[in-house]
């Protein structure tokens, strides 16, 4: 259990999103269940869909108790940020165990994005909470026709920091590694678990990474995936969306306020399109890299990297991107955020 004392100033919330009937419930059943994770408050839909009463220890009021684990576990019946604030005033005042993280379980349809954007748009928890990990549960056995066939799990899987492969039982070794594969281009810094690992550190899943995944991509040609995923419907009629993983790496030192300006420029034009944005900078007159995300029009507070990685100092920067352009993304940043020459990855 957390001290009081040992609050973070700004509290990570992790999300927790899958598609519908990919096993969700069943990871966050086993989360609750991790010492390492019972500094934890977790908002669900419901108590009864968690399949927590082997795990109740105390009803704390109609919408909150308290596990054997020590976390709290919370029904959203509103807002979400209605709740993460009540949650937070409770901690305030001393109602209920002091905690260190959040994790918010969505529901099978959600866009991830506005579960994401709360933090940043409420100008209460902005100031008390930050955006932590997301985790993205896929079923092995129907995950492949998902991906092909909705928009939502596109965004899931797109957004995801770390990926969780469930049911990895009840499927074929090939259709695995074409799930696998579907996946690393979609979203090639995700690391991909598989549920079913004995072994698997289900606290490492919510944890931050000291050294964000984007500094060790390789790619020869700078794209991930040159031909985009046109997803179809059960008629064979095109939808709309169009996902592609774009790489940009650059050799020389990047001006810090003309990249700002270029990533404004085209969050502000484009930033429906832009689902996630990922990367690793040299910037002119700093030592230490710096490393940037964000999900489509929201932008994290970047961060001072203690040191590189190895030795390689080139910026790296990973979009996920639905219907634009990969080569005229590259030649916008050529042009706005004024780098002499750009090349591919060796």
């Amino acid at each position: 259990m957390a001290d009081a004392r040992d609050i973070p100033d700004f509290t990570p919330v992790n999300l927790l999103t899958g598609f519908l009937g990919s096993g969700k419930t069943t990871l966050l059943s086993r989360l609750l269940k991790d010492p390492a994770l019972s500094d934890a408050a977790v908002l669900i839909n419901e108590f009864g869909e968690a399949g927590l009463d082997h795990h109740l220890v105390e009803q704390l009021d109609t919408d909150m108790v308290l596990l054997q684990s020590g976390c709290l576990c919370c029904t959203v019946r509103g807002e979400l940020a209605e709740a993460i604030r009540d949650l937070h005033a409770r901690r305030e005042r001393g109602e209920i165990p002091p905690f260190r993280r959040i994790v918010v379980e969505s529901t099978g349809l959600a866009d991830p994005f506005p579960v994401l954007s709360t933090i940043k748009a409420d100008p209460v928890l902005r100031h008390h909470f930050r955006p932590g990990n997301v985790v993205t549960t896929v079923d092995a056995v129907n995950g492949l026709r998902q991906l092909d066939t909705y928009v939502e799990s596109n965004r899931q899987a797109a957004i995801a920091d770390r990926i969780v492969i469930t049911k990895r039982d009840l499927c074929a070794d090939d259709a695995l590694d074409a799930l696998t594969a579907r996946l690393s281009a979609l979203n090639p810094d995700a690391p991909v678990f598989d549920a079913t690992d004995a072994d698997l550190d289900l606290a490492g899943l919510v944890m931050d990474e000291a050294v964000p995944r984007v500094a060790l991509l390789q790619s020869p040609s700078g794209f991930y995936c040159d031909a985009p995923l046109q997803l179809v419907d059960a008629d064979g009629g095109g939808h709309s969306a169009d996902f592609r993983s774009i790489v940009i790496s650059v050799d020389q030192p990047v001006d810090w306020t003309a990249f700002g300006l270029w990533m404004t420029m085209l969050l502000n034009r484009h930033g429906d399109r832009v689902i996630r944005v990922k990367g690793i900078l040299n910037i002119e007159g700093e030592e230490r890299p710096v490393a940037i995300h964000g999900v489509q029009h929201l932008v994290h507070t970047p961060v001072h990297m203690q040191a590189w990685p190895d030795e390689d100092r080139r910026s790296r920067i990973v979009f996920i991107v639905d219907g634009l352009d990969g080569n005229l993304l590259k030649r916008s940043f050529e042009a706005f955020a004024m780098v002499p020459r750009m090349s591919a990855v060796a």
